[in-house]
């Protein structure tokens, strides 16, 4: 079974799913590490991977800098040529890949295309940005499907997949929060590396986490900058904000620009800007943040499991299925800044099991160790 985490969000919601291919008796793991999971300025994933215990068995080498359109299609490129010449090498009897991200598109093409059977999660949803596209676009290449609700199951079926080869199992993510000890440790804040004020565990925070959206690239300079403005007034009134960088979508240099650039020409006291968190801190960090802003996925996934609240920015998860704990609001500081008060005033809401239960890795472990695999696929509906 050939894993390949490409980046932090990746490995989060793969990393139960790894440790119980490996600890299963008839499977074996192989893992490909590569993308910005290699890249310091986004985390170094893979010195978090190896610090929990996996061995990767071999890197990928396929970033072009610059985070443009362009950019991003040459690295989907230049992922398919690296990841061809190790699943040439390894012969891998089946791959794995990862949700929506324009590295899980190079995985699936290259695997689809060498005839190597290919299992995916978190298809059949629905949000914005090319996500949305590259998702359903990956189900077409996958050969068993692992979707993380209900909805998303239907819609597979829906898309023409077969039946019997898709399995609700929930989100990986989910496991994480229901298996560890989500007490926040009082060094949390010293573990990573980070610029900014001094933050301490004794003390209520938000947490922020906003990406580029790739189908509005030219926009994610103002886009930040009505964010950093909105979530200033609170920590101007003494409320500490833990904020994570962007990931490596095509747009990240302007949203980087626009935090370095609000960094230089404000106060930033009780703010901390850090570049990652290892997937069971990350877990923790979102069960006791008061609320969390921007727009990741894990707000309205993992936040609804915790019952997190949260300020969904802007069109990134337009469409995606949410629970009660979501406040969506335009890019606009005022809009985000009263939603944001709304969310602090209303507190902690009802457990929400929408993405599943916490069984997810071992479920996809077993089904792969005895999945029938057909290679030839065809619309379940054409008779």
């Amino acid at each position: 079974m050939c894993v390949v985490v490409h980046s932090r969000a990746n490995y989060g919601r793969i990393k139960t799913v790894m440790r119980a291919i490996r600890d299963h008796e008839e499977l074996e793991l192989v893992l490909l590490v590569g993308s910005s999971a290699l890249l310091y300025r986004f985390g170094s994933v893979i010195d978090v991977i190896r610090g929990d215990g996996f061995e990767e068995t071999a890197v990928v080498h396929s970033i072009l800098e610059g985070e443009t359109p362009t950019t991003m299609a040459k690295s989907t490129g230049l992922a398919i040529i690296e990841l061809a010449t190790h699943f040439e090498n390894l012969k891998p009897d089946v791959v794995l890949t990862v949700a929506d991200r324009f590295e899980t598109l190079a995985t699936a093409v290259a695997a689809s295309y060498m005839n190597i059977p290919l299992a995916h999660t978190q298809g059949g949803e629905v949000t914005g940005s090319i996500d949305e596209s590259v998702r359903h676009a990956i189900t077409k290449l996958a050969h068993v499907h692992f979707p993380a609700t209900t909805r998303a199951k239907d819609f597979l079926i829906r898309m023409g997949e077969e039946p019997e080869a898709v399995f609700l199992t929930g989100c990986p993510a989910i496991d994480l929060l229901a298996e560890s000890d989500l007490t926040l440790p009082a060094d949390l804040f010293e573990r990573y590396k980070g610029v900014g004020d001094h933050l301490t565990t004794d003390r209520d925070y938000i947490l922020v986490l906003q990406h580029p959206v790739t189908t509005e690239f030219g926009s994610g300079l103002q886009q930040i900058r009505e964010t950093l403005n909105a979530v200033h007034e609170f920590a101007k009134e003494g409320m500490q904000v833990v904020w994570l960088w962007p990931n490596v979508d095509a747009g990240s240099d302007d949203v980087a620009k626009g935090i370095r650039s609000f960094r230089e020409h404000n106060a930033t006291e009780n703010m901390h800007f850090y570049r990652n968190f290892g997937p069971e801190d990350y877990a923790r960090l979102l069960a006791n943040a008061r609320c969390i802003i921007g727009n990741s996925s894990s707000g309205l996934r993992e936040g609804a499991f915790l019952g997190t609240p949260c300020v969904n920015i802007g069109t990134r998860q337009s469409g995606r299925e949410r629970a009660e704990n979501v406040i969506d609001v335009p890019y606009r500081a005022a809009q985000i800044a009263e939603a944001i008060r709304t969310q602090l005033a209303h507190g902690r809401y009802r457990q929400s099991k929408l993405c599943g239960d916490g069984t997810a890795g071992i479920q996809i472990a077993n089904i792969l160790a005895t999945f029938q695999f057909k290679l030839q696929k065809q619309l379940s509906y054409v008779s």
